[in-house]
């Protein structure tokens, strides 16, 4: 059987997995109280398992694992990174002290960062550029429905059978799945040398060339990046709504969590539609409907930090923080597996994902905290307020660099058409 002649069902397989790998992700989360209680563990130990540790580990190793996916068999790198990553979620309920959990945490990470570059590059395969934005949107969808799913998951099974069957459960899974997919043969070795992806160093690289002599690339990555700041945002949004806004702490998560569920779920959906059409109609393409998108959430955003809790302004803005990253996964890596060649794109998206991991969420959390410290030890008023409007003005700011790539993507065009007069 041809796999590959069958792009919609390869899309809700690679779905099916992505909304598994965020399920394992987020359920730590989901059983915070009870994994603190139960292994004694401080909040700093605690931060350091679902911060540091997811950060170092699926950051770098998207970056190795993408470089694999584009020399070897792409199934076959996803298959091992859902057997890694299941294996080690099934250990992590076994773990019995905080060191066994950083180490079944670490490789769960390590595990889970195999899937997305190998998976947007067949995507990219798979797809035509006229439906390329649609399907990575879907894709992307599993990002919210894992997170979702995953509190879904602790509130129900969870609460019945205990954070470490829920664990086992899911690394038993997750196993099971990996075993038919490793038996998808993709062979990469009758391809010509000039199609594969070289040795690591190499490929790094020719991919640092790449980002090197295209302008246009460096402005989407660095509006990639820039847009996920948002989500050094949302860390403290929980804490912002109680200490500063008054809220009872029970009642705005759960609203968080569906208000990130829908509407994320409905930005990754909207945003990637959009970018089909978009790529076809607007000057500068995708990235001029991504500068589009920011602009539009812009003031939802920034009322919502003024805004009364419970109001019109403050769900909307709310919402439009839980839809906006989300919107711009489909058309972003739409764009970007546009402007590389087929045997760099898993490598390229590793990249991004390393640059992500690293700059938006993992420096992001910290400047924020200690933001928020300096401010509170200085006597001002509110200030986690300001911490997260500041985060929301440079994820915002992402709108001057996708404006500048579609500005650099409209220049050969314009080109053209003055050349003909």
């Amino acid at each position: 059987m041809d796999w590959k002649k069958r792009p919609p069902a390869v899309l809700a397989c690679l779905l099916v997995i992505h909304l598994l790998a965020h399920i394992d992700r987020n359920m730590l989360l989901g059983f915070s109280p009870q994994v603190i209680a139960e292994l004694h563990l401080s909040n700093a130990q605690y931060g350091f398992l679902v911060g540091a540790v997811w950060v170092l580990s699926f950051g770098a190793m998207a970056l190795v694992l993408g470089s694999l996916a584009d020399r070897f068999s792409r199934t076959r790198v996803i298959a091992a990174g859902v057997l890694i990553w299941s294996l080690c979620t099934w250990a992590s309920g076994h773990a019995q002290s905080f060191g066994q959990l950083v180490l079944a945490r670490f490789f769960v990470a390590s595990g889970e960062a195999a899937l997305v570059p190998a998976a947007v590059s067949l995507l990219a395969e798979l797809f035509s550029e006229r439906r390329r934005s649609t399907a990575m949107g879907v894709f992307f969808m599993g990002i919210p429905m894992g997170v979702g799913c995953s509190f879904l998951l602790a509130g129900t099974f969870g609460a019945s059978h205990g954070w470490r069957a829920t664990f086992y459960a899911l690394g038993a899974a997750g196993m099971a799945l990996a075993l038919p997919l490793a038996c998808l043969r993709e062979d990469r070795t009758a391809q010509a040398i000039t199609e594969r992806g070289a040795p690591f160093l190499q490929q790094m690289a020719a991919v640092l060339r790449l980002i090197r002599e295209s302008r246009p690339l460096r402005h989407l990555l660095a509006g990639v990046v820039l847009v996920h700041v948002v989500f050094a945002g949302l860390s403290f949004t929980q804490l912002w709504l109680v200490k500063e806004r008054g809220m009872d702490a029970a009642v705005i998560a759960t609203r968080i969590g569906l208000l990130q569920l829908v509407f994320g779920t409905l930005g990754a959906v909207v945003g990637g539609m959009l970018g089909d059409r978009a790529a076809r109609r607007l000057p500068g393409g995708h990235a001029a409907l991504m500068a589009l998108l920011v602009l539009l959430c812009a003031p939802l955003m920034i009322a919502y930090r003024f805004a009364e809790p419970g109001s019109p302004a403050f769900y909307a803005g709310m919402c439009a923080g839980a839809f906006l990253p989300l919107a711009v996964y489909g058309p972003a890596n739409a764009a970007i597996m546009a402007r590389v060649p087929a045997h760099t794109r898993s490598t390229m998206t590793g990249f991004s994902m390393l640059c992500i991991n690293v700059f938006a969420i993992s420096a992001g959390n910290l400047l924020a905290g200690w933001a928020i410290d300096l401010l509170g030890r200085q006597g001002t008023a509110s200030p986690i307020t300001y911490v997260l409007l500041g985060t929301d003005l440079v994820a915002i700011a992402s709108a001057i660099a996708f404006a500048c790539a579609a500005r650099c993507a409209r220049r050969p065009a314009l080109a053209g058409i003055h050349a003909t007069r």
